[in-house]
């Protein structure tokens, strides 16, 4: 039997990682988060939100060492950032509560951030050997729902901005995503 081409990669992390990017009328990122739902890593378990906004990034979890590693490890390397002014992040020692399923949305607090997503259009999977992360290759498998809608606001105010859809009725696309199943390998 064949092995899987990924088979000599130990797996770093499994949990789920939803993301969005809120746009402005011009098309400029007003607004980047990565919400983490982390059941098993090499750096413990818990939850995190990383938020971009206003050129501020802030990490915030009850364990900050796990907080951190996310938002070094994985999150600075995202294509969604690219572009970003990604300053040293403010990391925060706060209770995060996430909710989420792929029929509904997604409910996230982090100290006074509010994250709501919603309207899931799509389920698929979405599978690769070739992630690039700045620690090299990696290998990602996952669950992936993108949702119509998402907002996020900060100290009850919200965040201005809105999610853009696009692709085809058959496979639709969004800035703004939910995900279960996240396998990270390297």
């Amino acid at each position: 039997m064949p092995k899987a081409p990924d088979s000599h990669r130990r797996i770093i992390l499994a949990g789920a990682n939803p993301g969005l990017r809120l746009f402005d009328s011009d098309g400029k990122v007003t607004a980047f988060a990565s919400i983490w739902t982390v059941d098993w890593s090499i750096c413990g378990s818990g939850t995190a939100v990383v938020l971009w906004f206003d050129g501020i990034v802030r990490v915030v979890s009850e364990d900050v060492d796990l907080a951190s590693w996310l938002e070094r490890y994985f999150v600075r390397s995202f294509l969604e950032v690219q572009g970003l002014p990604w300053h040293e992040p403010a990391i925060e020692r706060e209770l995060v509560q996430v909710s989420m399923n792929l029929a509904d949305g997604l409910s996230a607090k982090a100290a006074d951030i509010q994250i709501e997503m919603g309207g899931v259009l799509d389920r698929r999977l979405f599978a690769t050997d070739n992630f690039q992360l700045a620690a090299g290759t990696h290998s990602l498998s996952l669950v992936i729902a993108p949702v119509r809608s998402a907002t996020v606001s900060i100290g009850g105010a919200s965040v201005p901005g809105f999610v853009q859809v696009d692709g085809s009725a058959d496979r639709p696309g969004s800035s703004a995503f939910l995900t279960t199943a996240e396998v990270w390998r390297r």
